[in-house]
């Protein structure tokens, strides 16, 4: 899309044969950032999960039996699977386990729940496909220290606390990209609900970032994309602009 930037959203194939319930659900995900598809049954579900980057596979399924199609989206995509049971015993919730379902969730629950088990699922699976992040990062003048923890800028140590020496590390390990503050909620504090950011959270970062522009002493180090996140600027804002 032109105009305003945003960070690429994470797609979501629901596998449901209820189509009131897929609604509802896919109502939800996009409300809080998801990009959704839905397959009524295991057949459409097997053609479409390749794409997908996580899919929530319901196992009462009106054509095939859930248990195969969970082997077959493990065997032959990517995508990280919670499976959903309704009134189900724990040999039930082994069985999809045992599939390849990465979690399982008993019919009804939470929402908040849901995005929680969502986020720790993909964050998983980013973890497993990402390159471990280095060491060190030298962009510039700035030099980051990962194993001591140490921040140097023009050869003097800037001093930082804890929490903004990991969000620097995490902004500035992705060198003009843009980072969402929802990413910044579950990677830098850890908060599994990233995608339920309040007004409280919010005010946090926004905290740390205009800590860190400060003792940066330059707050181009470090742009605003209105609406979506921060972006670190390895060229000091020569290429960065906060967007239209």
């Amino acid at each position: 899309m032109r105009g305003r930037q945003r960070v690429k959203a994470e797609w979501v194939l629901i596998v449901e044969g209820d189509p009131e319930a897929a609604q509802e659900l896919s109502d939800n995900l996009q409300r809080n950032g998801y990009s959704v598809r839905w397959a009524r049954t295991g057949e459409q579900a097997l053609h479409m999960h390749g794409e997908a980057d996580l899919v929530l596979l319901t196992l009462d399924l009106p054509d095939v039996d859930g248990l195969e199609v969970c082997r077959a989206v493990r065997a032959t995509g990517r995508a990280p699977v919670i499976a959903f049971t309704e009134g189900a015993s724990e040999l039930d919730r082994v069985l999809g386990l045992q599939a390849g379902a990465d979690d399982c969730m008993d019919k009804p629950y939470g929402l908040r729940e849901l995005l929680a088990r969502m986020e720790a699922v993909l964050r998983r699976t980013r973890t497993t496909a990402e390159p471990p992040a280095p060491q060190s990062i030298g962009l510039g003048s700035l030099w980051i220290d990962a194993v001591a923890r140490e921040v140097w800028l023009h050869g003097e140590r800037v001093e930082m606390t804890r929490k903004e020496f990991d969000l620097l590390y995490h902004l500035a390990s992705r060198p003009g990209e843009v980072t969402s503050r929802a990413e910044l909620m579950a990677e830098v504090w850890e908060v599994p609900e990233a995608h339920t950011l309040n007004i409280r959270a919010s005010r946090t970062i926004d905290t740390h970032i205009s800590a860190l522009r400060s003792k940066l002493g330059n707050d181009i180090w470090i742009t605003t994309v209105r609406g979506v996140g921060f972006r670190f600027c390895a060229d000091q804002g020569l290429a960065c602009g906060s967007g239209p």
